[in-house]
């Protein structure tokens, strides 16, 4: 059986996003996917509490390391419910969908 040992990789993501903000057209494309990136950021936070790696989310979910690296990239794929409440379930958390009222402009 493969190594299930979490080993988290080093990464400075406001460093990141102050040199991807200076390319035409990141900061409006990043703002349009605000919600799917506080979502991967919720899901790999989740993974990582939990110690878990790709495969051995993949591994309680019944699928494969490509699909959950499809699911914790922003932008890229629309899961559905049912998946995301595996993917809740595969690193000990409950999903919780809440719809917000907006604020007045």
């Amino acid at each position: 059986m493969a190594d299930l040992k979490y080993k988290p990789v080093r990464h400075n993501h406001a460093e990141f996003l102050a040199k991807a903000k200076q390319r035409p057209g990141f900061s409006e494309a990043y703002d349009s996917l605000e919600l799917e990136y506080a979502l991967a950021g919720q899901m790999l936070k989740a993974r990582a509490k939990a110690g878990l790696t790709q495969d051995a989310v993949a591994e309680r979910m019944g699928t494969t390391k490509s699909a959950i690296s499809r699911l914790e990239a922003a932008g890229r794929h629309t899961p559905s419910l049912a998946t995301l409440k595996k993917y809740a379930a595969a690193v000990g958390c409950d999903l919780q969908v809440k719809l917000v009222p907006q604020k007045p402009a």
